[in-house]
């Protein structure tokens, strides 16, 4: 199996905001995935149920940033006797490494779109850069508590080995695919 990674995250808002607006990521709107080649027969599936963090925006001068810490432990491939190796050392070994964290380092924009975040990944203690697409970003006033939120679909690809993740490599794939859903709200 594989361990993820995830994540990551992009920040983006309202182009009515205010200079640079902090956001704090819903850990229960955010939805962070990934997806692995198991043995060449088929491809594997997972997700992580804990996720925090924050981004900030500021669309004048055409920043963003974004920090997201997921907790390893909470992989979820809808088979516990597979999280469990997941979770040893051969993969994520989350009691050495609980966490899994993204810091942006930079925001790439066409236009005024936000197009690309990139920034240090940090799995099993090793930091390696990766570059995630932003696929779509949707900002305005929450239907049900009128507060702002920003809401955007991210994705990217990285391999495993880089992150000293090796077991299995390469009948369990080497590249990971990996799609990130975020839902933030104006502190």
């Amino acid at each position: 199996m594989k361990k993820i990674v995830f994540v990551t995250a992009i920040a983006l808002l309202p182009l009515n905001s205010l200079l640079a607006a902090n956001y704090t990521i819903d850990p229960g709107h955010t939805y962070v995935s990934f997806a692995i080649n198991h043995l060449g027969f088929s491809t594997m599936r997972g997700k992580f149920n804990q996720q925090s963090g924050s981004m900030t925006y500021d669309p004048a001068s055409k920043k963003a940033s974004v920090t997201i810490e997921i907790d390893a432990a909470s992989i979820d491939t809808g088979h516990e006797k597979r999280d469990e190796h997941l979770r040893s050392p051969d993969f994520l070994n989350t009691v050495e490494n609980p966490t899994i964290t993204f810091k942006s380092t930079k925001a790439s924009w066409n236009g005024d779109t936000l197009s690309s975040v990139s920034g240090d990944l940090t799995v099993m203690g090793v930091s390696k850069p990766v570059t995630l697409k932003v696929e779509a970003v949707n900002c305005g006033k929450h239907p049900f508590n009128n507060k702002q939120v920003c809401g955007f679909d991210a994705t990217g690809s990285i391999n495993r080995n880089d992150f000293g993740v090796t077991y299995g490599s390469p009948g369990v794939g080497d590249v990971m695919d990996l799609q990130i859903s975020v839902e933030a709200f104006l502190e």
